[in-house]
């Protein structure tokens, strides 16, 4: 037994148009046309995003300098600074 519920939706002109077009060009009912973008929109809604994998470059610049402590940032700060002259 198919179970189906008649109701009224508000939709906007163009995306009617292009959804009797659609249904006129597949030979399907405009109901059925509306049902599976919908399936399809609920679908995707449901979908965990896909965060963006990517790869920072790394390059090797040889031996840390002996001293350099990476877990002090104050001290890294002031050995990057050593080499700065005001202008």
């Amino acid at each position: 037994m198919l179970l189906c519920m008649r109701t009224t939706l508000q939709i906007d002109d163009q995306l009617m148009k292009a959804a009797k077009k659609a249904a006129a060009e597949s030979g399907r009912t405009l109901t059925a046309v509306i049902e599976d973008a919908l399936r399809i929109a609920l679908s995707m809604a449901r979908r965990k995003p896909e965060s963006a994998k990517f790869k920072l470059p790394t390059f090797h610049m040889g031996e840390l300098q002996p001293g350099v402590d990476l877990d002090n940032s104050a001290a890294l700060l002031d050995i990057l600074e050593e080499g700065d002259d005001p202008v």
